[in-house]
């Protein structure tokens, strides 16, 4: 449960910060001195959020990653890169707001950005459609791979869905396939590619995005093949099993860094990227600045060899 876009487990943190600052402003107002308890106040925030977050569940880390205060990609874009430029459609049907994508500079480098972009508000939602892709969507994010590689650019990825759309108009219109089409094309691109899984990396809609040379996730992030509370649904009948669920799917950033399907977590700020966006997108671009520039000195033809054996040794296993 939120409160006042808190989430439940953050409340006594968001009550003791509340109680500083009002004994602040009383401070200032009355002119009156109270630095030695506003330090014990502070000291006690500061051990409990370290107590919270640092026996975080599966669970919990799924609620911070759909956490409504979390940095969108938008959000990384306008910190990270300079000059961005979106480009709009799949030159086919039209353009889906649920991905965004355009040129931009990165530390005096060309690169083209593409991402999952949910909204703020019920308006932006709908028109964002909760960073569902239809399959123009995922049509506009291959036009713009295929464009920066016919200039040579690096693409870097920003993944935070909690799925592609499932309804029938996206059915009817090739979701599948364009899901498809974008793995097959995401696997022989011939530049650098980064993917970030930023907050939700929710089944084939965050794969079609995340294809990449080198897939990092922030710290409390989550990645797999089907919601907690669609497994529960499936698996046991019964939506309470959701943080049950949450557990056995191992879709933490920490459980699939143990299993080599992702390159590296990106630590966020104590408390979750929400509490400190600007620390947060400094430590994104600190961890695809150091890939970016071992990834350029990779000649084409190796790195897309690299990047297939990388994906082909998933799930591969030997047994007797």
């Amino acid at each position: 449960m939120i409160y006042d876009g808190w989430l439940d487990f953050e409340q006594p943190i968001v009550k003791l910060e509340r109680q500083i600052e009002d004994l602040k402003q009383f401070a200032r107002e009355d002119k009156i001195e109270l630095s030695e308890e506003l330090r014990r106040l502070e000291r006690k925030t500061q051990r409990i959020t370290h107590e919270i977050y640092s026996r975080l569940t599966p669970w919990q880390r799924v609620q911070l990653a759909r956490h409504p205060r979390r940095p969108y990609t938008l959000d990384y874009v306008h910190r990270i890169f300079t000059g961005f430029t979106e480009l709009h459609g799949d030159r086919l049907f039209g353009d889906d707001r649920a991905i965004v994508g355009g040129l931009a500079w990165f530390e005096g480098t060309p690169v083209v950005v593409i991402g999952q972009q949910k909204g703020r508000n019920t308006k932006e939602n709908l028109e964002r459609n909760f960073g569902m892709a239809h399959p123009e969507g995922y049509r506009k994010a291959l036009r713009l791979m295929e464009l920066a590689a016919r200039f040579g650019h690096p693409v870097i990825t920003f993944i935070d869905t909690p799925g592609a759309y499932p309804g029938i108009q996206a059915e009817e219109r090739g979701q599948s396939v364009a899901i498809a089409r974008n793995l097959f094309e995401m696997a022989r691109l011939a530049v650098p590619f980064i993917a970030v899984v930023i907050g939700e990396g929710g089944s084939g809609g965050a794969l079609a995005l995340g294809m990449g040379d080198v897939v990092l996730m922030m710290e409390n992030a989550i990645y797999s093949v089907i919601s907690p509370e669609g497994c529960a649904a499936i698996l046991w009948g019964d939506r309470t099993k959701t943080e049950t669920a949450a557990s056995a799917l191992r879709l933490t950033a920490q459980d699939l860094a143990e299993y080599g399907l992702i390159d590296g977590i990106i630590t966020e700020p104590v408390g979750g990227a929400h509490r400190d966006p600007a620390m947060a997108a400094d430590q994104v671009k600190g961890a695809i600045q150091s890939h970016l520039a071992a990834l350029r000195a990779v000649p084409e033809r190796i790195l897309v060899e690299r990047r297939i054996e990388k994906y082909l040794r998933m799930g591969v296993f030997e047994g007797g």
